[in-house]
């Protein structure tokens, strides 16, 4: 046999590729895949977009054949209860112990608790798996008054699904504007505006102090001394990492498990990726926990190439997508907020990037609408190249020409 007996816990995107990836490079001993949840593993970012929007399932990561075929044993609707390290043994919540050789913790995410008074109260949903989205879903009724507590990602997305299906939404932000961890005040602008033009309002700077019902939300207290009336709440305030198993093991954790460059936690015969591992990143130089498939899959090959002793695959550029409405926004690279920054094409037409420089370098980018350039500043962050600054915000000219070449002459 090929490879040690492989233990992963979590399949989510991360867990699932591990698996895939150890079968594809040639690991043949024992494989066992545990989920907590019972349906076969599926796509997590549909939830807030065509779940929602649609009366579709979101798809599989993988048809049930794939598992059977590749030996991978899959066990599904059963929770882990502990790690015990010294006997190599994980024990389920069913009483049964599986040992391994080698224990990949792929356990993800949480959604962040919201701490006010009747966060409990029917009606008061966290999006995570698909019987979230669907609880969601069924209070998207047409004239449904949601209130959505967070303007990030996952918070837009669900307003916006919610407008499609004829709900009054109100979106409540403790900042300044939306998107304001995750994008630059130039995409945070456009997008907010794309929102209220469907009608959406947005109550900035605006925390809750509590939510009201009798048994079933009927209103949301505000710091701002506003009550306003709900049938559904949305709480999208952040997520943390789903590091308890490996806390109550011993494993060393701040901010998520830490791992090293092969993903490998303080127990060296344990390994944590996506969601859930902090790591440090060559490209950025500093420890990164990353919230996105891209890092996940990336990290799921990286540890299947470690486990099996083959050369690893160099780290990428993390990138990351959101869809509202009509609108495709993508970003790649890393920025901070004050970077050194160019906006090319049209932000009032919603079509237009925002390019982050160090130096002569592209860092990172945001784009809305604007595919080709996503797609070329992909090439030039991982290349490194330096750019002609003098043409940057001409949106005519392709950014994939505006790299310097040894027999380009830097302009004055």
């Amino acid at each position: 046999m090929s490879g040690p007996q492989t233990l992963i816990l979590g399949a989510g995107h991360a867990g699932v590729q591990t698996a895939a990836a150890l079968r594809a490079k040639g690991h043949t001993a024992r494989l066992v895949l545990i989920d907590q949840q019972a349906a076969l593993p599926y796509e997590r970012p549909p939830l807030s977009k065509d779940v929602l929007v649609k009366d579709v399932p979101s798809p599989l990561l993988r048809k049930e054949a794939f598992y059977a075929e590749r030996g991978i044993e899959l066990l599904r609707g059963v929770a882990t209860e502990s790690i015990d390290r010294a006997a190599s043994v994980v024990r389920m919540a069913d009483g049964r112990s599986i040992g391994y050789e080698r224990l990949v913790l792929a356990t993800g995410s949480l959604p962040r608790a919201l701490p006010v008074p009747g966060a409990g109260l029917e009606g008061v949903v966290t999006l995570r798996t698909e019987r979230d989205a669907l609880r969601i879903r069924d209070g998207l009724r047409a004239g449904a008054r949601l209130v959505v507590i967070g303007a990030g990602y996952v918070g837009l997305e669900v307003a916006a699904a919610a407008v499609s299906r004829g709900a009054e939404v109100t979106v409540l932000e403790r900042e300044p504007r939306v998107l304001a961890r995750v994008a630059s005040p130039e995409v945070s602008s456009r997008v907010r505006s794309l929102h209220e033009s469907h009608g959406v309002r947005f109550l900035m700077e605006c925390g809750v102090t509590a939510i009201e019902g009798d048994g079933r939300v009927r209103r949301v207290l505000t710091t701002q001394g506003r009550a306003i009336d709900a049938d559904l709440v949305v709480a999208g305030i952040g997520v943390v990492a789903a590091d308890e198993l490996a806390r109550a093991a011993g494993l060393a954790c701040d901010n998520g498990i830490l791992v090293d460059e092969d993903c490998r936690t303080s127990d060296p015969s344990v390994h944590a990726i996506g969601d859930v591992a902090r790591f440090h990143h060559p490209l950025l130089g500093a420890q990164v926990r990353l919230e996105c498939i891209a890092n996940a899959m990336a990290q799921a090959d990286r540890v299947a190439e470690a486990l099996l002793g083959r050369e690893r695959t160099p780290y990428d550029i993390p990138w990351f997508w959101s869809v509202q409405y009509d609108a495709r926004l993508q970003s790649v690279g890393f920025w901070q907020d004050g970077s050194d920054t160019v906006v090319r094409g049209a932000p009032a037409q919603g079509r237009f990037s925002v390019l982050h420089l160090r130096g002569p370098r592209l860092a990172a980018i945001e784009t809305m609408g604007m595919g080709g350039d996503f797609i070329a500043a992909r090439k030039l962050i991982r290349s490194g190249a330096s750019l002609r600054r003098d043409s940057l915000a001409d949106a005519s000219i392709p950014l994939s020409s505006l790299a310097l070449t040894e027999d380009t002459p830097c302009p004055n």
